[in-house]
């Protein structure tokens, strides 16, 4: 079984005895002892995973690294979280997703129309099974909790996955104020109802419904 750490807190260091992980095209940055890298169409599902993704538009480029030592991956100096998962569903952005053990199966997730809207996409990367996955953020991911009677809203642009039994839907933040000017700039939050965890990070990717 593959071991994910920490190298600090912008590399992934994964050690591996023969096993393998998928990992973002490109994101190798070092490895010591024998490592093999091989592209996967279909963000390693295939050719059925290539079509989806590209009826879909989630663009997610995978490679295949298997081998005896340690392979360490980065993306741009963003910060690396690690998620565990244990059966449940981990809903990510894709550009958020850094590596996943071989064992975990990745697809895709129709949003809806609140995705298109808050700047997301209508579909989302989901990753399900049994393993570690590791995730990228601008700056140190925060992991807030949402239960019943609790929701939790964020603004799209900050948000960067979630796992649990979550429904999201896009609500406006502000009402007569922001239409003539004099809101507080944030047009659009996602509201997450129910019970599970979201990840946001402390800086705002470009969406269509930020500040206006």
């Amino acid at each position: 079984m593959a071991q994910f750490r920490l190298q600090g807190s912008k590399v992934l260091a994964v050690d591996m005895t023969g096993d393998a992980v998928k990992a973002r095209n490109g994101c190798m940055v070092a490895y010591t002892g024998q490592m093999n890298f091989k592209k996967l169409s279909g963000g390693g599902n295939g050719l059925r995973g290539m079509v989806t993704r590209r009826l879909t538009g989630e663009q997610m480029e995978v490679m295949e690294v298997q081998g005896q030592g340690t392979c360490f991956f980065a993306d741009r100096a963003t910060e690396v979280n690690l998620v565990r998962l244990n059966g449940e569903t981990l809903f990510v952005e894709a550009d958020n997703l850094l590596c996943t053990e071989g064992s975990l199966h990745t697809g895709t997730s129709f949003t809806g129309l609140n995705g298109m809207a808050s700047g997301t996409g209508l579909f989302t990367t989901k990753v399900d099974g049994h393993g570690w996955a590791a995730l990228t953020s601008k700056g140190p991911a925060i992991i807030l909790r949402v239960s019943q009677g609790q929701p939790l809203r964020v603004d799209p642009g900050a948000y960067v996955a979630h796992t649990g039994n979550l429904n999201r839907a896009l609500k406006s933040g502000g009402g007569w104020t922001t239409l003539i000017g004099e809101g507080g700039g944030e047009a659009m939050q996602v509201e997450f109802t129910g019970e599970g965890l979201v990840y946001v990070q402390p800086s705002e990717r470009l969406t269509f419904g930020g500040d206006v």
